[in-house]
C-alpha cells in the first residue's frame, strides 16, 4: 500500500514524531483523504507500521531459517536476519532497528510500545527454543538466550550507531565462540 510504504520510509529516516501526515501523503502522492478513509489517526498507521516491521523481520528469519540444518545454525540464523535487515537499501542509511527507534519516541504505556516489546520477546523465545534443541534439559538453556537476546540487541544499537552491520558481524561471531564452547 502507498500510504504505509511512505510512512515507512518516512518513520524510519525521520522518526515518528517527525513525521507528520502531510508529508507522508506527499510522499506517498495521494490526497490526505486518502490517508484517512485508510486509517483512522496517526497512531494507527504507526500500529500498522510496527505490525509491518515485525512482519518483515520474520520473512527475513524464515528465509534464514530455510537454510540452517542444526540448532547452532538457527541460533545464528535470528543473528543473519538481523543482519539482512540492516543491510536492507534504506534511503537515508541504516538507523538501526525500526522497531526500537518507533518505540524510544512513544510514551511509557502506549501500544505500540507493547508491540515492539512483543517482538523482541518473539525474537528470545525463538533464540530460547533454538538453544534448548542445543542443550536439551539443560538449566542453562534459558540464561544462554537471554544473553544471545541481549548481545544480539546490543550489537543491533550499535550497528544503528554506525550506520553498518559490521557491530552485527561481531556478534555473530561472539555468538558462534559461545556456541562452541557448549
Amino acid at each position: 500500500m502507498l500510504l504505509l510504504d511512505a510512512a515507512a520510509r518516512l518513520f524510519y529516516a525521520q522518526g515518528v514524531g517527525a513525521t507528520g501526515i502531510d508529508a507522508i501523503t506527499a510522499e506517498a502522492g495521494v490526497a490526505k483523504k486518502s490517508l484517512y478513509n485508510n486509517f483512522s489517526s496517526k497512531a494507527e498507521l504507526v500500529a500498522a507500521y510496527l505490525e509491518a516491521r515485525h512482519s518483515e523481520w520474520l520473512g527475513l528469519y524464515r528465509r534464514r531459517l530455510e537454510t540452517a540444518k542444526t540448532p547452532r545454525e538457527r541460533v545464528l540464523a535470528v543473528f543473519d536476519a538481523y543482519m539482512d535487515h540492516a543491510n536492507f537499501a534504506y534511503r537515508d542509511g541504516f538507523r538501526g532497528c525500526g522497531l526500537l527507534n518507533a518505540a524510544a519516541e512513544l510514551p511509557a504505556g502506549a501500544a505500540g510500545r507493547a508491540a515492539v516489546r512483543k517482538h523482541k520477546e518473539e525474537v528470545e523465545e525463538l533464540l530460547a527454543g533454538h538453544v534448548a534443541e542445543l542443550l536439551p534439559g539443560d538449566e542453562r538453556a534459558a540464561g544462554l538466550a537471554r544473553h544471545l537476546a541481549f548481545l544480539l540487541e546490543g550489537a543491533m544499537a550499535r550497528a544503528g550507531l554506525e550506520g553498518d552491520d559490521q557491530r552485527l558481524k561481531d556478534g555473530r561471531t561472539i555468538a558462534a565462540r559461545l556456541l562452541e564452547g557448549l
